[in-house]
């Protein structure tokens, strides 16, 4: 399967990063890892990039890290969409305290707007 992982620095990028560069190597994903920039995050690129790098190095796992420029949500679904991937993979928000999902912008652009399958990592 071609992956395209989005990370945009937030806490659940990076919970989205172990998890899907783990599967990819399990599973022999073919993986692309997106860095986006995130105005709500206090994390710049530089270090999502070191940090995918030091994720892809434990596991033995070459993949594409590459930095999107533009807004985030529409980088991703462009790339997702012009590179026939099968699938984009997302940190998947935070839980409000009533329980529900609270999804960040680009999440949610991407998901109410990519033809690619999303997956949302919690």
């Amino acid at each position: 399967m071609k992956v395209l992982l989005g990370m945009g620095g937030a806490e659940d990028s990076l919970d989205a990063l172990e998890e899907t560069v783990t599967r990819a190597a399990a599973a022999g994903d073919e993986l692309t890892i997106g860095i986006v920039e995130n105005p709500e995050s206090d994390r710049t690129p530089e270090q999502l990039v070191a940090a995918a790098n030091a994720e892809l190095e434990a596991v033995g796992l070459d993949a594409d890290v590459r930095q999107l420029s533009g807004d985030p949500g529409s980088s991703l679904v462009q790339v997702a969409e012009s590179e026939a991937f099968d699938q984009i993979v997302l940190g998947g928000g935070q839980r409000s305290p009533m329980g529900k999902i609270r999804l960040g912008q680009i999440a949610e652009f991407v998901l109410l707007n990519s033809h690619v399958s999303v997956k949302l990592v919690r």
